[in-house]
């Protein structure tokens, strides 16, 4: 008894100091397991490349057969591969029309660029004038141009390059873009801007969005039009119009098409022409698209001067003569003859077939429609996504109105434009539900948008990302100060000395407890005898 009494302080002290110690020791350990793993994710995650810091430049003109639209882009100089960095901060219209009106005085062209080019050297800091690169593309107006007359295409682009050699930016040259390219951007730029293309991951690298759909890209010009949308996997590979497209590692199976003389200036033309062409008088024509009590008149020229409309000429064609057309404001007859510029019959009920006999998958998914699509909408008061049955409705009330009302129902009032907007909605009807089929379920799928932010939706910037390397193919978009496996291999490593000096945390208080337990119930006994 005496023996145990004097040995129990004894052994109660050891049990302490052998405890306490490796709780300490383990305790150290998980702090700075824990200091360890809080330091090398801060580095990781906040670490960046030495860069100079500031902001680069690049501009666009963007050259289309009726204006010509100057663009300018600015990203941060650190991060120059980043995607959803690159902002449109200065836009400008070059006052006139396209550079293919010039291709009987190619010489004058650079009269037209100085008033926006002198602008845009006020929005670029002077001494980054040198390094911002400036590309000039053309679209469907200089690939008429080219078609119809090749040197006078080639005098117009030399005079622009001439003229941009003596600007004091970084110029990369003056280009005509084929129509598929133009799709092509044109979708890259809605991708782009609605943030679909990448994301960053929990270790702050950009990765393809999970669960993230594209959309469609609809685009009508002056002279042509574009449809391109992400087609899937079982579309046939044996046509132009698929390709496959890789941004940022992740290849898109694409469908693009662009259709020539399908702008809605060039349709227009050939819908004139083809009034002139049914009509008996052929110098006073009815036309069922322009408003009521509206009257103007044409040169032959105007209207058969184009390759679109040259094979509707008639038989004693002069460019001189005067051409009236008179407006009914008959939206019924209007929409009937407009059906007319589209060969509908030539897909011969083929699901897989736009018209003319192009090949064209079944739409799906989202769209935005913008340029054209965009301002004649808008003209009706509508914009973003709506029904069908609006937009008929509104085209209805639009086309039925006299030309003296139409200045109070047009937020702005245009003459060239204000005459041609019925003709536009019936235009953009056919050519969305009767040519790419979209129906009455899936036409609200359709955004009709100008622009996402401050930036416009237009193939413009899609072409800056692709040459200036904006968008690198399959290559590491950020760098960080170690490679992923091993920085998830010293993470994983350090999480675990963590978890093992908390388990051994606890196992050492479970142990302490029970046997201060266990002493409890030794002194309670030593106590009672």
């Amino acid at each position: 008894m005496f023996t145990v009494l004097t040995r129990q302080p004894c052994e109660q002290a050891g049990l302490k100091a052998f405890s306490r110690t490796p709780a300490i020791i383990a305790l150290v350990v998980l702090l700075l397991s824990v200091v360890v793993l809080v330091a090398i994710t801060l580095i990781q995650f906040h670490h960046k490349e030495v860069l100079l810091p500031g902001l680069k430049y690049g501009i666009v003109l963007d050259a289309g057969s009726s204006r010509t639209t100057v663009y300018v882009y600015q990203w941060p100089a650190e991060k120059e591969n980043n995607t959803g960095v690159v902002s449109q901060t200065f836009k400008c219209s070059v006052k006139g029309s396209g550079i293919s009106s010039y291709g009987k005085n190619p010489q004058d062209v650079p009269k037209a660029f100085e008033d926006c080019m002198q602008k845009v050297q006020g929005q670029i800091p002077g001494h980054l004038h040198r390094s911002t690169r400036i590309y000039l593309g053309a679209t469907a107006g200089m690939r008429l141009l080219r078609l119809q007359n090749e040197s006078a295409a080639n005098e117009v682009l030399t005079s622009i390059q001439n003229y941009f050699k003596s600007q004091p930016f970084d110029f990369r040259g003056a280009q005509i873009i084929s129509g598929q390219e133009e799709g092509i951007y044109g979708w890259i730029t809605a991708n782009y801007l609605m943030g679909n293309f990448l994301e960053k991951n929990l270790w702050h690298m950009w990765v393809h969005p999970n669960g993230v759909e594209t959309i469609g890209a609809l685009d009508l010009g002056g002279a042509s039009t574009q449809i391109s949308f992400a087609a899937g996997e079982k579309v046939g590979l044996n046509t132009s119009s698929i390709m496959k497209v890789s941004l940022y590692g992740y290849v898109y199976t694409l469908y693009t098409h662009s259709f020539q003389c399908y702008g809605r200036n060039e349709a227009e033309k050939r819908f004139l022409a083809m009034l002139l062409q049914n009509s008996p008088i052929k110098t006073s024509i009815i036309n069922p698209c322009y408003p009521q009590n509206y009257v103007t008149t044409f040169t032959g020229g105007y209207i058969f001067d184009s390759l679109c409309t040259a094979d509707l000429r008639p038989e004693n064609y002069d460019p001189d003569d005067i051409i009236t057309f008179e407006g009914t404001g008959d939206p019924s007859l209007c929409r009937e003859k407009v059906a007319s510029l589209f060969d509908f019959k030539a897909c011969h009920d083929q699901e897989a077939c736009s018209f003319d006999g192009v090949y064209q998958p079944k739409v799906k998914g989202a769209f935005v429609a913008f340029a054209g699509f965009y301002y004649t909408v808008s003209a009706f008061n509508l914009s973003g996504s709506f029904s069908l049955n609006a937009f008929n409705s509104s085209t209805w009330d639009l086309c039925s109105e006299s030309w003296s009302q139409l200045p109070l129902r047009l937020p702005r009032f245009d003459e060239v434009y204000a005459r041609s907007y019925c003709f536009s909605a019936h235009y953009i009807y056919h050519l969305l539900v009767n040519g790419y089929r979209f129906t009455e379920e899936t036409w609200p799928q359709i955004r009709f948008k100008k622009e996402v932010g401050n930036s416009s939706i237009a193939w413009s910037l899609g072409y800056m990302l692709s040459l200036t390397n904006q968008i690198p193919a399959e290559s590491p978009l950020i760098r960080l100060p170690m490679d992923p496996p091993a920085f998830l291999g010293i993470l994983a490593f350090f999480t675990a000395v963590a978890l093992l000096s908390l388990a051994f945390l606890v196992y050492l208080y479970v142990s302490s407890r029970k046997q201060r337990q266990s002493q409890h119930t030794f002194n309670h006994t030593v106590d009672s005898e």
